[in-house]
């Protein structure tokens, strides 16, 4: 589908802009009346009479100063779109014949391109909490010594929900596990109208939602519409791609690092091509 550049510039603009044909807008202005073709394309493809400025397909996106070639934008999206438990740096740099440096830049503007706001659930919600980390007995001991208390301690903490209906999830990094924290999150994206279903958890307590419980604390799993395994299964991919892919996430861009998995969870039922298409609308207004 793409064999050279021309082809993957014509891919990105009716992507952004709709077939040939129809109006392109100025991504400053927003006009599209007095936009013409510059002569040899240069130094940029349009030129806007409106706000008399050049601009291309990648003004005004998270791609606007990339040296990177559009093709290999593409072929990154595809790796990007397909691939369930995340793509790293090395493997884009080896794929698409770049520095390992630019992968690395490329990878977090495809993420920050996916961050997405809060959605209202209104269905039935499971919410649970998780910890993301490496394991103790790993750490030198001059910082094994230094931690004490449970399994969680020197872990980051994760907070999800996922909508039955729509099978969407929506996760936070959070401060902690206490009752004010977890249920400010959960007001955050859940209908007051909507089921809760939690585990035993003592700061799932007193939740003004309807709420029901699963007692993990004696083995109890399922009781009648009462579960979390779907926000759990959500977990196991996302430790998945932790331990199998990344092997490590920086707590400074974790945020980005949820916001891939949950944005590729929640778009996983369409077509590889239309998720590609999605990618490029999503990258506008984020430069």
């Amino acid at each position: 589908m793409f064999p050279d550049e021309q082809t993957a510039e014509n891919w990105f603009e009716e992507n952004r802009w709709g077939k040939a044909g129809q109006p392109i807008c100025c991504p400053m202005c927003g006009s599209n009346t007095r936009i013409k073709e510059t002569e040899n394309r240069k130094p940029l493809p349009y030129w806007c009479g409106a706000c008399r400025r050049h601009f291309n397909v990648k003004t005004n996106t998270i791609i606007h100063r990339s040296r990177i070639p559009l093709r290999k934008w593409v072929m990154a999206i595809y790796l990007w779109s397909t691939s369930l438990k995340g793509v790293f740096s090395m493997k884009l740099y080896r794929d698409l014949k770049i520095s390992q440096k630019s992968a690395w830049f490329l990878a977090h503007r495809l993420r920050e391109a996916w961050k997405q706001g809060n959605f209202n659930m209104e269905s039935h919600v499971e919410v649970d909490e998780t910890f993301i980390g490496g394991k103790r007995k790993n750490l030198p001991n001059s910082k094994r010594k230094e931690m004490t208390g449970g399994g969680a301690v020197g872990k980051t903490t994760i907070a999800g929900a996922k909508d039955r209906k729509t099978n969407k999830t929506s996760t936070k990094m959070v401060a902690g596990t206490d009752k004010e924290t977890l249920q400010v999150f959960i007001s955050e994206r859940v209908s007051p109208d909507a089921d809760v279903y939690t585990d035993d958890h003592k700061s799932y307590q007193k939740l003004p939602n309807k709420h029901k419980v699963v007692k993990h604390s004696v083995s109890q799993y399922v009781n009648g519409q009462a579960h979390t395994n779907g926000i759990e299964s959500f977990w196991s991919l996302l430790k998945k791609g932790y331990h199998g892919t990344f092997n490590h996430f920086s707590p400074k861009h974790l945020d980005r690092y949820m916001n891939e998995f949950v944005t590729r969870h929640n778009v996983r039922k369409q077509d590889t091509i239309v998720m590609m298409g999605d990618t490029v609308r999503l990258m506008q207004g984020k430069d």
